[in-house]
């Protein structure tokens, strides 16, 4: 990724996610923020992914909601950030948290049952 590239994503995150922490908190749409911005090497497209907190029909309907406001978000975006061309936009859920969680849960497990394995051996020498 260029450093372009990666400026403009990150200009494009910051004021997405002031429009989403103004425009887009309603009790339709989980909690979200925006964790990552991708642009494509020519600028056109922005791939946008947001973490929602909530369940997967939480999940999905936050991102039917922001793909039925893409044109309107791709606008504002294209006010803030002055660019040649307005990049499309590309909303994607944002899944590193419920991963994470899921192999904390997994390590726990594993050092549970290997502290019943240790704590219920032989004490023989």
């Amino acid at each position: 990724m260029s450093v372009r590239t990666e400026k403009v994503g990150n200009l494009i995150k910051e004021e997405f996610g002031l429009l989403i922490e103004r425009d887009y908190r309603t009790s339709e749409m989980g909690f979200m923020t925006v964790t990552k911005v991708t642009m494509s090497p020519d600028l056109k497209l922005a791939r946008i992914y947001i973490s929602v907190f909530g369940d997967v029909k939480v999940k999905e309907r936050t991102l039917f909601l922001l793909n039925e406001a893409k044109k309107d978000i791709r606008h504002f975006i294209a006010a803030k950030v002055r660019l040649k061309f307005a990049p499309e936009i590309a909303f994607f859920i944002d899944d590193t948290m419920d991963y994470v969680a899921n192999i904390e849960e997994l390590l726990k497990k594993a050092h549970e049952n290997n502290s019943r394995g240790s704590g219920s051996g032989n004490n023989d020498k």
